[in-house]
């Protein structure tokens, strides 16, 4: 966003403007944790479900899922 979108908030209003910023970035910091941790914990039951034949069906698209959620998280 422009500099001009952030200067037509009134002076008067920047303390809850600001507050609301923070609120925001918090709520994304801990999505994107979440995030990470989902992925990780999927990455964990996809491996343990591809130890058999059958269970590679569905293991390694948990363990590729699991991956991108790792990588979303962090990125």
């Amino acid at each position: 966003m422009s500099k001009d979108y952030y200067s037509r908030t009134p002076l008067i209003l920047w303390p809850f403007v600001a507050l609301w910023r923070f609120v925001a970035t918090i709520i994304e910091i801990s999505g994107r944790l979440v995030a990470a941790i989902l992925g990780l914990v999927l990455m964990v039951v996809g491996v343990l479900v591809s130890f058999t034949i059958i269970g590679l069906i569905v293991g390694i698209p948990l363990i590729i899922f699991g991956f991108l959620l790792i990588v979303r998280g962090f990125f």
